[in-house]
Parts: structure tokens; C-alpha cells; sequence
């Protein structure tokens, strides 16, 4: 008689049990069936992004208050309310330029179920309200174009800041308000290491004359800081940013001007000086005065560039004894003409700079469209961006 089979030991069918449990789990897994996986989050915004979203609230926030102006006013006012109604709309293409609000698509968190408190009735809106939301706005806009590493938004809220000074200026007109006083930016000094490696370059040339680098040797320290070394060191004791008006901040050389831009600046400078002195001369009265107030600001303003490149009085100096002035046309159109130019220059520029140190070149567009306005210029959306004018 045979003996029968033994039976299959116990362990065996634990091991099946336990591998098909595993099995399972794999493919629960894979089904997305993973109950510990957390719900997506907000991600955390970067400075950049921190600053984009400052200026589209700012913005917005300038809207509302004058959307609010506007329904207080009530049909009263038609010229107030037209200013405002367009410092409204500007905002908003501001905003809008700049991004707009932020959405990530995720769904909101839902409440706690606490009760929301009803809002207490706010005070009517009046304009000098509006003033105070666009000073507010204009100051951390142009702060933040002077700091920001994002250069082409540096641009962009260089000209939001400047058209919002403008607009607070506009609608400051129609009530007993102020605004703060503007401060004329200051070109600064060159940086005393670049004006002594040029004094030296000039030694080693003897007789022969200026180099053909034109002052290449200063320039060469206005090229945008490395890595190791982000923030220059203040040039100069004397001559306060005018975009933060309450600092004592030195105002420093912009880091990242090339020779060209340098040449561009001194030759605009320059012209726009020899323009409205000749205007100024056919003129009279305020005019007069206004006209030749300007001319000797732009004039000063290319000697400092030169003396920043290191061309002043050398054969690089692009400087002319005189220059084509137009003979038709009002007074104003001219200064407009040449303010215009102006702007688009320092606009371009703040883009290229380092930031940390391009204030002046921020200060310098605001007080272009500044001067615009009161030359009777229309406002514009974004002063001193020429692709913009034409939405």
C-alpha cells in the first residue's frame, strides 16, 4: 500500500496570500488610489512675482477708488469726473499689462463655516482719496523698478509709476490737496576709481593724444556687477534719489551702460539744451523763462554723462557745437518732441541696468513725463514705452 501525499505546508499558502495582498496594493497605488497623497498647494511666489502682484493690486486698487469718485460725484463735475474716469481705465490696462491678478486654478479652501461679518458702510470716495491711492502706488512702483532683477518688468513699472505721478498731478488740480513736491533727479558723479584709471590711461598715451577706446577704461567699471559682487558701493556722498525722497540713500552710478548708451544720453542731453535755448531766445514772458529753466537742466544733465563716460572734452565727446532745430510749430511742441525722446531713452535703460542702481535712470523718465504734462501733452497709459501707444 502506498503512502499517501503529505499535505502542502501551511507556510506555503501564507506566502501566496501575503504576494497577492502585495499585488493588490500595487495596483490600488497605481489606480491613484494613494490616500496619504496630500492636495496640491499654492507655490510659493518668488520676489519677481511678489512685486508683479504688488503693482497689479496697487492698480486695481486705484481703479476702484476712482470708480468710487466717480459714482460720489454723481453727474456733478464733468471735467473731475472725465480725469477720473480715465485714471480708472488707465489702471486697469496697467493691471492688465502687468499680468492681472494672479489665479492658479486650484479651488479655493473651503470655510470653516465661521460667520462673516457684514462690512460697516465705508465713507464716500472723493478724489483727494484717489490722489493718495496713486502717490502711494507711483512710490512703491518706482521703488520697485530700481530694484527689481526682472529688467524688462523694471521697464514696465518705471512707466506705470511715472504715468501714476502724472495722474495724481492731474487730478490734484480739481481739489484743495497736494501732492508731494518733486525732487530733481541728480545725475551722479563717475565712481573716483573709473575717473583715475581714465587719468591714468590719458598719462600712458603722452602727446599722442586721446585713445581709441574713448574712455573705454571708465566704462569698463559701469558694466553690470558679477555675481560675487551684486551691489556696488555708493559713488558719491551728496545727491538723494528722488524715487525714495525720504532716504538718505546716495544716488550711485547705473551698472550696465555701455558706451553707446552713454553717447545716446550725452548727444540727447546736449540737443535737447541747444533746442529749447533756442526756443527760449524767440520767446517771452513765462515762457521764456520755462524754456531756458529746461534748456539748462538738459545741458547740465549731458556734461554730467560726459563726465560719467569719461568723454568730456576728448575726441570722443559726441557733443556738437550746434544742432538742426525745427523752426515751425509752437514752443511746446518742441519741448514735447524732445521730452518724448527723452523718455523712451531712460525707459530702454532701466530695462538694461543693474538693479540697485538704476533710481536715476527711473527718477529721469518720471520727470520727462512730468514735464510732458505740463507742456500739454495728453496723458498716455505708459510713458516712455512707444510700443504701447498704439493699443
Amino acid at each position: 500500500m502506498e503512502p499517501l501525499p503529505a499535505p502542502a505546508p501551511v507556510h506555503r499558502r501564507r506566502r501566496r496570500a501575503t504576494a497577492a495582498g502585495v499585488l493588490v496594493a500595487v495596483l490600488l497605488s497605481g489606480c491613484g488610489l494613494r490616500l496619504e497623497t496630500p492636495p496640491p498647494a499654492e507655490p510659493v511666489p518668488d520676489s519677481v512675482e511678489i512685486v508683479r502682484r504688488t503693482a497689479v493690486s496697487d492698480a486695481l486698487y486705484v481703479a476702484e477708488q476712482a470708480e468710487s469718485a466717480v459714482q460720489a460725484l454723481d453727474g456733478r463735475r464733468a471735467r473731475l469726473t472725465t480725469e477720473l474716469e480715465l485714471v480708472a481705465t488707465q489702471s486697469r490696462e496697467q493691471a492688465a499689462e502687468l499680468g492681472g491678478v494672479y489665479d492658479s486654478g486650484l479651488e479655493p479652501e473651503n470655510s470653516d463655516g465661521t460667520p462673516v461679518a457684514s462690512p460697516s458702510e465705508a465713507p464716500p470716495v472723493v478724489p483727494q482719496d484717489v490722489v493718495d491711492a496713486l502717490v502711494d502706488a507711483s512710490g512703491r512702483s518706482r521703488t520697485a523698478a530700481g530694484t527689481t532683477t526682472d529688467g524688462p518688468l523694471a521697464r514696465l513699472l518705471a512707466s506705470v509709476g511715472a504715468a501714476q505721478a502724472v495722474s495724481a498731478g492731474r487730478v490734484v488740480d480739481y481739489t484743495d490737496g497736494q501732492v508731494p513736491s518733486p525732487v530733481a533727479p541728480v545725475v551722479p558723479e563717475p565712481d573716483p576709481v573709473a575717473a583715475d584709471a581714465g587719468a591714468e590711461d590719458d598719462d600712458a598715451e603722452g602727446d599722442d593724444g586721446a585713445s581709441d577706446d574713448g574712455g573705454a577704461s571708465a566704462l569698463s567699471l559701469l558694466a553690470a556687477p558679477s555675481e560675487e559682487d551684486p551691489t556696488p558701493s555708493p559713488s558719491v556722498e551728496e545727491g538723494v534719489s528722488s524715487t525714495v525722497p525720504d532716504s538718505d540713500e546716495p544716488a550711485v552710478v547705473p551698472r550696465g551702460l555701455t558706451a553707446a548708451d552713454l553717447r545716446r544720453l550725452i548727444e540727447s542731453e546736449d540737443s535737447a539744451g541747444y533746442a529749447l535755448r533756442v526756443r527760449a531766445a524767440r520767446a517771452s514772458g513765462d515762457t521764456r523763462e520755462r524754456l531756458a529753466e529746461r534748456a539748462a537742466a538738459h545741458t547740465a544733465r549731458g556734461q554730467a554723462w560726459a563726465l560719467v563716460a569719461g568723454t568730456s572734452r576728448t575726441d570722443q565727446d559726441p557733443r556738437q557745437v550746434a544742432y538742426t532745430v525745427p523752426r515751425e510749430g509752437k514752443s511746446a511742441a518742441v519741448v514735447r518732441s524732445v521730452e518724448e525722446s527723452l523718455a523712451t531713452d531712460y525707459a530702454s535703460l532701466v530695462g538694461t541696468t543693474a538693479p540697485d542702481t538704476r533710481a536715476v535712470l527711473v527718477d529721469l523718465l518720471v520727470e520727462s513725463a512730468v514735464t510732458l504734462d505740463a507742456w500739454g501733452a495728453e496723458p498716455v497709459t505708459f510713458p516712455g514705452l512707444p510700443e504701447q501707444q498704439d493699443d
